[in-house]
């Protein structure tokens, strides 16, 4: 087997050509900081002066409450192969500032247009709350969702991505909304003298925060489905890629302006709503999004046994691996006996191994971009740097959780301890005072059968990295 090193080189060139300004990463990053925080600033300034100073505090005291719950619902959905924070902190940043001063802006010009146009204030304002509306808030979301699908491309990778990005997007926008709402019936209820349970404030918090604290997060889902589904298409479907996203923020404005218009149904009407279409289609996108978990999660295991054969992982880890509860254990045991350290290595081994699986499976599937080669590098190279304490846990991980069978009959089980010679776990002294291991070289990344338990690279072969 012919070795190479860890990473591609890069021939020489005698010119270095530097990027304008303008491109540089600092740059882009610097402007879209200004931008969130002017909108941020704005929108503050215009929810204090709707609601008033105590409206404004009474309001941001109560939003809040569901955030913390729906943000973290969100991530453990992503656990499988999480994305970074720096994400989930603009989608939320752009919720709640950008596309919050676009709604309230262009909501309050289009109802104001409408009604001098029609002479019919009570018309425009549902006129504006059902159709303006959901067009005008489900494109101002959307626009966080596009804005990570081209430029943060790597981390957008299939359909349980787009709904984390989507909704968390969909929350920041849902807690600033709140503030407005309940500052809003905090005021009326000043005027009334009203207090307690029969008060604006505690049936606005009920409707708002207790019964549908979901519902924008379930809009704007259905639009992080369709980039989604696209992400998962070829390059040679480009019509499809951009369709679907098109369809499902039409249908995004759609279920939003049902939601909406569902108080012109009756004396009844949002009940009948809620009850018959709200809460089922929020039961369906959870099982969609809990179902394409556990696909990813298969495709873990159906993936990383090639880089088994190559030397590069152990015969436990695919298993470990691909199990949620494996990988707790792992990071559990990590943390016991390493300290946190330890804990965090393992979640990151974890998290670059599930990358690996998706990143071979999309070349198996010609989905893979120009630098599949680049990347499938720096990801072996992450695992490596990691191995020595990310693999007694996820060794131990494994078998706290393997099937109550005989060992015999377990082909990818190793005897307690055999790690094979010089591994730190079993002969420490002698693995700190070898010479590092180089890179093991990996195998010809083509598409593969699964190993057979009795063939020549098997786990309980002789064979070894």
């Amino acid at each position: 087997m012919a070795t190479c090193p860890p990473y591609p080189t890069r021939p020489p060139t005698r010119t270095h050509t530097h990027p304008h300004w303008w491109q540089r990463p600092w740059v882009r990053y610097g402007a879209l900081i200004t931008l969130l925080a002017l909108s941020g600033l704005v929108i503050l300034a215009l929810v204090r002066e709707q609601t008033g100073t105590q409206g404004f505090l009474v309001g941001l005291g109560l939003a809040v409450l569901p955030v913390p719950l729906l943000v973290a619902a969100f991530r453990w959905l992503d656990r499988v192969e999480p994305g970074p924070w720096r994400n989930l902190l603009f989608c939320f940043a752009w919720g709640a500032c950008a596309a919050a001063l676009i709604a309230i802006v262009a909501n309050s010009f289009a109802t104001r247009w409408i009604a001098t146009a029609t002479a019919d204030p009570a018309g425009a304002d549902t006129l504006g709350a059902t159709v303006i509306a959901p067009v005008v808030e489900e494109s101002a979301k959307a626009a966080a969702v596009l804005l990570v699908f081209l430029f943060r491309r790597r981390d957008f990778t299939g359909i349980v991505d787009g709904v984390v990005i989507a909704g968390v997007t969909a929350t920041g926008f849902a807690f600033t909304e709140n503030i407005l709402y309940l500052g809003n019936a905090f005021g009326t209820d000043q005027l009334t003298g009203d207090s307690g349970i029969a008060s604006v404030t505690a049936a606005t918090f009920f409707v708002r925060v207790v019964m549908s604290p979901f519902a924008h997060p379930l809009f704007t889902v259905l639009t992080g489905i369709g980039f989604g589904i696209a992400a998962l298409s070829t390059g040679r479907h480009r019509l499809r890629r951009a369709l679907l996203p098109l369809a499902g923020l039409l249908l995004a404005m759609g279920v939003h302006a049902l939601w909406n218009g569902s108080a012109a149904f009756g004396e009844y009407g949002f009940f009948a709503v809620y009850g018959t279409f709200m809460v089922p289609s929020f039961g369906l996108l959870t099982w969609l999004v809990i179902w394409t978990r556990q696909r990813e999660l298969g495709t873990v295991r159906a993936e990383l046994p090639v880089y088994v054969m190559a030397g590069w992982l152990t015969p436990t880890e695919p298993y470990a691996l691909g199990s949620m509860r494996a990988r707790r254990i792992a990071r559990r045991h990590a943390h016991r006996h390493a300290g946190k350290g330890a804990a965090r290595a393992v979640a990151q081994y974890e998290a670059y191994a599930t990358s690996l699986a998706f990143l071979r499976r999309r070349g198996r599937l010609g989905r893979a971009g120009a630098d599949f080669a680049v990347r499938e590098r720096e990801l072996l190279g992450a695992l490596w740097h990691r191995r020595d304490v990310a693999r007694p846990a996820l060794d131990y991980a494994a078998r706290a959780t393997a099937p109550p069978v005989p060992v015999a009959v377990r082909p990818w089980a190793p005897p307690y301890g055999a790690y094979g010679p010089g591994h730190p776990a079993t002969a420490p002294a002698a693995a700190s005072a070898a010479t590092p291991t180089p890179y093991p070289a990996p195998a010809t990344y083509s598409p593969y059968t699964p190993y057979h338990p009795y063939s020549p690279y098997s786990p309980t072969s002789a064979y070894r990295p």
